[in-house]
Order: structure tokens, then C-alpha cells, then sequence
């Protein structure tokens, strides 16, 4: 399937005053319920990321023909580092497909905001001394999940889309204003 390039509208308090981002997008194709993490089949994805605390955007295409595009997973990598010390860790590619199919799955293009990628073993340490909602063995420090934020979409409809889905973890934060993604086993949860 060939991707036309559409502008996205500028996302408000969502991207913090970030402009408007440009993605490429193409009908959803439907999501296989009987296989959690198995990818939504496509020739080509693209995704929007912002983080948040780096002020870092990248626009790009991860997944083309049959395969994952590896510049683009590095990329992701840096982007998704934690930004508290700098630590890079491999990003599972299954995160950028579950973004991808959540974003087809509201009808939207996937723009996110980050709140959270990978996070470093003394971050989430940290982390949990100062909060109960923090995993002892948070898939974060796998590079397994991510904290987001869809622009078009409010988190509560992003949960409500993503739990459809019935595939990974599901955190829905109100207070907070954002989504908790991850590859892991099929739960959900609110924070």
C-alpha cells in the first residue's frame, strides 16, 4: 500500500505547544485479536514521536516490505533513552507496532507524545521510592513499554481503544494524563 503524505493538526496541550507534526498515513488494516503480539500486517509503517522531557521529535517509517528498517530502530533507541542519565537500551519493535495499531485502531494517524521509554534500572528505583504505581520489574527496563499520549485522542479513549485490542499491558493514568503500553502479558489497570 503506497503512503500519501497528510499534515497533522497542531496537537495542543497534548504536545505542549509542539507544531504540527507530518506523517505519512494509509487505511487501518485490521488487528488479529488471536495473537497478542503478532504485528498488524503492512507494507509499510510510519510513527510520530515527541518526548516530552528532550524536546526530541522524530517522524518515520520503522517497518517497510517485511521487515523492521534497523536506522529507524536506532533512532527510536535514542529518542526513547532515559533522559535522567542517558542510558540507551534496545526498544522491542512490538512497542512501535502497538503504537501503529492503536493509533489505526482510534482511526488517527500515530502521533505520540512520550512520557516514558526505556528507563534505566537506578531510575526506576528511584521511581519507586517515591511512588506506589512504579513496577519493581517494570517492563520499561526492558525497553517493553512506553508512556504516551495520542494527539486527537484523549487517554481515556486511547485505554479504551488499546484495551479492544486485548494485547500487552494496558495502564490507564487519569491524574497524570497519559497511557501506559507494553508487550508483556494482557492486563490492564488504572493509576
Amino acid at each position: 500500500m503506497i503512503w500519501t503524505r497528510r499534515r497533522v493538526l497542531q496537537a495542543g496541550g497534548a504536545l505542549a505547544g509542539a507544531s504540527a507534526a507530518a506523517v505519512f498515513s494509509r487505511p487501518a488494516a485490521a488487528v488479529d485479536k488471536t495473537d497478542r503480539r503478532a504485528p498488524t500486517p503492512a507494507s509499510a509503517k510510519r510513527v510520530s514521536l515527541l518526548n516530552l522531557h528532550t524536546n526530541e521529535r522524530l517522524e518515520l517509517e520503522f517497518f517497510r516490505g517485511d521487515s523492521y528498517v534497523k536506522d529507524s530502530l536506532s533512532a527510536i533507541q535514542v529518542l526513547l533513552r532515559d533522559f535522567r542519565n542517558g542510558e540507551q537500551h534496545p526498544i522491542d519493535p512490538l512497542v512501535m507496532d502497538y503504537l501503529f495499531d492503536v493509533a489505526r485502531t482510534a482511526g488517527v494517524d500515530p502521533v505520540f507524545s512520550v512520557i516514558s521509554g526505556y528507563r534505566s534500572p537506578q531510575t526506576n528505583e528511584q521511581l519507586r521510592e517515591r511512588s506506589n504505581g512504579v513496577a519493581r520489574h517494570s517492563l520499561h527496563m526492558e525497553g517493553r513499554a512506553i508512556d504516551v499520549r495520542l494527539a486527537g485522542v484523549d487517554c481515556a479513549r486511547l485505554a479504551d481503544h488499546a484495551r479492544t485490542m486485548s494485547r500487552g499491558g494496558v495502564g490507564y493514568y487519569q491524574k497524570s494524563d497519559f497511557v501506559h503500553l507494553d508487550t508483556g502479558a494482557y492486563r490492564t489497570w488504572k493509576g
